[in-house]
């Protein structure tokens, strides 16, 4: 069954967060490289919230719309193993542009940065072009189709079918690989949900 969706009033993403292994080679990515604008950036010496001992750099890019990626640059806990390239299924970023021809033009704009874009990729919905930034993130320049609202839309329409069938389908292998308790916590008390 279906849930029933409320408006609750959030209207968007502000920000997307990752971790950088450099601020400024990030920052030669996204200003230079994909044209966002660097718009904020903050040094602090420990966790907001928890206070932890922890330097860090915190930089913002904006997006037209006024949305931004950002990213933490702290070298004392970073783990040069999470910059390895990630698989896109675990991670990417999908970044609109106005339509097929800016997304053509920033692909030739970042090639001509040495950056390899690969694509267009037809999804139906959208085409893309792909990169990784510095830090082993997947970067998807996206537009949309002619025929986008109504692609999603239909899917829209049938995802309560495909679920359900999805869900039955692989319930038993999720629940050898990461037990039952790890995918039944819907309505869960927040302590509970760790792990």
């Amino acid at each position: 069954m279906a849930s029933q969706i409320t408006q609750t009033g959030l209207k968007g993403v502000h920000h997307s967060a990752f971790r950088c292994r450099d601020a400024e080679q990030t920052r030669w990515f996204y200003e230079d490289v994909l044209g966002m604008k660097a718009s904020a950036g903050i040094v602090l010496d420990e966790v907001p919230g928890s206070g932890d001992p922890v330097p860090y750099m915190h930089i913002f890019f904006e997006m037209e719309d006024g949305n931004f990626v950002a990213f933490f640059d702290a070298p004392s806990t970073a783990d040069p193993a999470w910059f390895a390239r990630k698989d896109s299924f675990d991670m990417h970023i999908a970044i609109e542009a106005r339509d097929e021809a800016h997304m053509l033009e920033m692909q030739k704009r970042i090639r001509s940065h040495g950056v390899s874009a690969l694509g267009p990729v037809e999804h139906h919905f959208v085409r893309s072009v792909y990169m990784y930034d510095p830090n082993g993130i997947q970067v998807e320049i996206t537009c949309r189709t002619p025929d986008h609202d109504k692609i999603l839309g239909e899917e829209g329409a049938a995802l309560p079918e495909l679920l359900k069938t999805w869900t039955a389908q692989t319930r038993a292998e999720k629940e050898a690989k990461f037990g039952a308790a790890a995918i039944d916590k819907r309505g869960k008390p927040q302590s509970e949900l760790a792990g």
